[in-house]
């Protein structure tokens, strides 16, 4: 028997312990290697509610609206990563989200 694949043994861990938000955040990230992104975004959304800080969670649920079309509701969840991406000093995320929003 071949060993679970990454999508999977997150969707296990996430089972078992549904208030984990690093297990959730790591099985949006595996949804959305597997271009599964819309099932990502409720993952997302309780990353992002559950820390104020967690900017690469606003990134990720940002740009999975955006493919979903939901510009409305990705414009200020990208709004709010750009907040924290300059208030943390990461140049890098502060470029991504300008050109994000440009496009919204």
């Amino acid at each position: 028997m071949s060993p679970p694949s990454r999508l999977e043994h997150f969707e296990r861990l996430v089972a078992q312990q549904p208030g984990n938000a690093l297990f959730r955040f790591s099985l949006a990230q595996a949804l959305i290697a597997a271009g599964r992104g819309v099932e990502a975004v409720p993952h997302l959304e309780i990353c992002a509610a559950s820390r104020s800080d967690w900017m690469m969670a606003r990134i990720l649920l940002g740009k999975e609206l955006l493919h979903a079309g939901r510009k409305a509701e990705a414009r200020p969840v990208l709004e709010e990563a750009l907040r924290l991406a300059i208030d943390q000093h990461h140049e890098d995320p502060e470029r991504e989200l300008r050109a994000l929003l440009q496009a919204c």
